[in-house]
């Protein structure tokens, strides 16, 4: 993968996380979303 594309792959994550903080109005509900998206991943991984 050349730079550029890194460099841009970086900068869509780093939008992405904080659009998903600003999403999220505590740090009790960031945790939440987390938690559901952990548990995605499990359910998705057993099957």
């Amino acid at each position: 993968m050349s730079d550029f594309l890194k460099k841009i792959f970086a900068v869509a994550m780093i939008s992405g996380m904080g659009l998903g903080l600003a999403a999220c109005e505590t740090a009790e509900g960031f945790g939440q979303d987390m938690e559901n998206a952990g548990e995605a991943i499990q359910d998705e991984a057993s099957e």
